[in-house]
């Protein structure tokens, strides 16, 4: 099967159609027909060399994707009757991806936990643009375990997970303060945000005036790193979503995210479709491409300012 990847990092013309054995079902396993997926700064990261070193015993080619939907292909033996999964069923998936293991393929082999069915009414490229970054501020979310009220810093609010994170945690009952453009301010504020900082070079002052003890907790999704930590208070907790070895003091606790550590967790994966469907959650599409236009995809991921994401399209 020809699916889209890389033979060697670089800029986003490295991507280009290859050829994979085709894989089928094992147990526990389902297979998909990819007719969409999310194009994530995590897929940039694998393209550029940021996680070479994670790599450096695999042959490429490497399939780049975390997100796709597309319909159930295929169901292998010892798949749990109570995921309601069969064939022929619109599902959404979140993909572990690793080496020649990745979502830019027409089909794609994953546990059944990390699959659940499609949100009701979303069309492919919306199915494919929610689950990796909603999964994502779910675990910054649980990480943090903030009670209701507690005050709750987002940065890069009106981003893929930071925009999830602000709407799961408003509907936690907890009060968000929101950093962000301030062209975006309307959108954050009807993602639940009670409060909302322009993002600039004094932003931690700033917020430190609305909050003068500081914030309880910090979801980094903008990665500001040391720049916003003085709006956190002694003792509060920061959830931070890449790389990031500095020390903040003040007895302030750091928590490393990794959605990969969530991939199969099927009870959560389940409860944020459910949360689309019922609308605490809202997909976003910025644009969508061609699969074979992935190129293109990346280049316009590199210009910034996308609100949504940007979506590849395989044929039915």
């Amino acid at each position: 099967m020809q699916a889209i990847g890389l033979t060697t990092y670089g800029p986003p013309e490295v991507l280009q159609p290859v050829e994979l054995p085709e894989q089928h079902a094992t147990a526990g396993q389902v297979r998909i027909r990819v007719r969409a997926a999310g194009v994530n700064p995590a897929d940039v990261m694998l393209r550029d060399g940021s996680l070479a070193d994670w790599y450096k015993d695999l042959k490429p080619p490497f399939i780049p994707g975390m997100d796709v939907s597309g319909v159930v292909d295929e169901i292998g033996p010892d798949v749990p009757d109570d995921y309601q999964l069969r064939p022929g069923d619109d599902v959404v998936a979140v993909v572990d991806n690793h080496g020649r293991h990745g979502g830019y393929s027409p089909y794609v082999v994953l546990p059944a936990a990390s699959v659940t069915a499609a949100p009701a009414g979303a069309d492919y490229p919306h199915a494919a643009s929610f689950l990796m970054n909603a999964l994502t501020a779910r675990c910054a979310l649980d990480a943090l375990a903030l009670p209701p009220a507690a005050t709750l810093l987002v940065t890069g609010a009106a981003g893929a997970v930071g925009g999830y994170t602000v709407q799961l945690a408003a509907t936690a009952g907890l009060n968000v303060i929101a950093v962000a453009s301030h062209n975006d301010e309307a959108t954050v504020r009807a993602f639940g945000a009670q409060q909302f900082i322009a993002r600039g070079t004094d932003t931690a002052a700033r917020i430190r005036k609305l909050v003068p003890c500081g914030a309880d907790g910090l979801v980094d999704a903008a990665m500001l790193h040391e720049h916003i930590t003085p709006a956190v208070r002694d003792g509060g907790q920061i959830a931070v979503l890449r790389f990031w070895d500095g020390d903040p003091g003040r007895d302030i606790t750091v928590h490393p995210v990794n959605v990969r550590d969530r991939v199969t967790d099927h009870a959560a994966i389940r409860h944020l479709r459910e949360q689309v469907e019922a609308g605490v959650l809202s997909p976003r599409v910025a644009e969508t491409f061609p699969a074979g236009q992935a190129a293109k995809a990346h280049q316009r991921l590199q210009q910034g300012g996308v609100r949504g994401r940007l979506i590849l399209q395989f044929p039915a």
